[in-house]
């Protein structure tokens, strides 16, 4: 079914709300702990090489003696803090690959974040993936190495947008996408990831909801079902600058390559593509089809991560990064664990009815 209706932000949004500079009370409670030596020894390079031997492929060997300090030190501090890494489809390898404890894209960490037992979760990805964690997880402690690592989907519209919403469209179901902050998913009916968007429409049984805040996404969903959707003219700052030209040039240069593409990228990439899907469902397409070259348009550290497993496969990278998965660095995860920093505050009122939007997201059956 076609778009029948869009509506946009009406200002700037802060990117990262609720996260204070000054000491946290998780600092407080639990202590600064001395900062570890970083330096590169035979022991460091002893400790750290099955890890380079994963990731050879992707980091230069003359990059890895300023990497593995860090690596040595955070694998070592996070399990004297006990706590978890959660790291998302677009962190850098040395992130993804050698720290991390679990990674995934958004419904993957969203389903860690419910059931992990560790008192501590450490958020590396953006802000409202560490406010879903925290939200999913009040009595625990939720950190983000960098509260300033924001989202253009999520300054792109407020809780008082989704009010308004409602009161133009009454009795019109909200289906958010989590690339939202928990004001917004606590003014919604039910959350969804780009991996089970069209399932969670049709699981409303309703024939028109209101999906926020993706245009692009909205539009694929849309071409997927006949349920009528409402659309928000919110955008992905990586996602929107492809093109479905930039896309035809690499299919001139070589006919047989593959184009896989998220779904939060412009109509016109998506018609040029082989695949939609999530970073999930592009990493499982890699996985079944093992193209001898494809094209992942996405965020550019994601192909990088896909090739540790694949190293047969050629991938070409249009690269587009996110400055703001950027931000997430190896020294701002052991300065988020020496110092117990940046931690993630959500206002309980506002987490309880988040809470039930992503968990119904969380709980919906396949």
């Amino acid at each position: 079914m076609p778009i029948i209706d869009a509506f946009g932000p009406t200002a700037a949004r802060d990117t990262a709300p609720g996260v204070s500079s000054t000491l946290s009370p998780a600092a407080r409670a639990y202590g600064v702990l001395p900062m570890p030596k970083l330096e590169w020894n035979p022991e460091v390079e002893r400790a750290t090489a099955h890890l380079y031997e994963r990731i050879k492929h992707v980091v230069p060997s003359v990059e890895w003696p300023f990497f593995a300090p860090y690596v040595k030190a955070i694998n070592e501090l996070k399990e004297r803090r006990g706590a978890v890494i959660l790291a998302h489809n677009y962190q850098t390898p040395e992130i993804y690959n050698c720290v991390a404890d679990f990674v995934g894209d958004s419904l993957q960490l969203a389903r860690e974040a419910a059931k992990t037992k560790a008192k501590l979760i450490v958020q590396c990805g953006v802000h409202f993936m560490a406010e879903t964690a925290k939200v999913l997880n009040p009595d625990k402690v939720v950190l983000i190495p960098d509260s300033r690592a924001g989202c253009s989907l999520a300054s792109s519209i407020t809780g008082d947008d989704v009010c308004l919403l409602r009161e133009r469209f009454p009795g019109v179901p909200v289906v958010t996408y989590v690339n939202t902050s928990a004001e917004v998913k606590a003014e919604s009916d039910i959350c969804c990831t780009s991996s089970n968007a069209v399932q969670v429409v049709e699981s409303l049984g309703v024939d028109k909801v209101i999906f926020l805040p993706d245009e692009y996404l909205a539009k694929y969903v849309a071409s997927q079902t006949k349920v009528k959707i409402i659309a928000w003219k919110g955008h992905c700052e990586v996602h929107e600058r492809f093109t479905g030209d930039e896309l035809r040039k690499y299919r001139a240069e070589d006919p047989n390559i593959q184009i896989i593409a998220h779904p939060e990228c412009p109509p016109d990439v998506l018609a040029e593509a082989d695949f939609t899907g999530s970073t999930a469902h592009m990493i499982g397409w890699v996985r079944d089809h093992k193209p001898c070259k494809v094209v992942m348009v996405t965020e550019c550290s994601m192909a990088s991560n896909v090739k540790v497993d694949f190293p047969e496969v050629e991938f070409v990278q249009p690269c587009n990064l996110c400055p703001h998965m950027k931000r997430i660095t190896l020294p701002k995860i052991l300065d988020s664990l020496v110092y117990m920093q940046e931690e993630v505050v959500v206002d309980p009122m506002v987490a309880e009815k988040a809470r039930r939007a992503v968990e119904r997201m969380i709980h919906l059956k396949s």
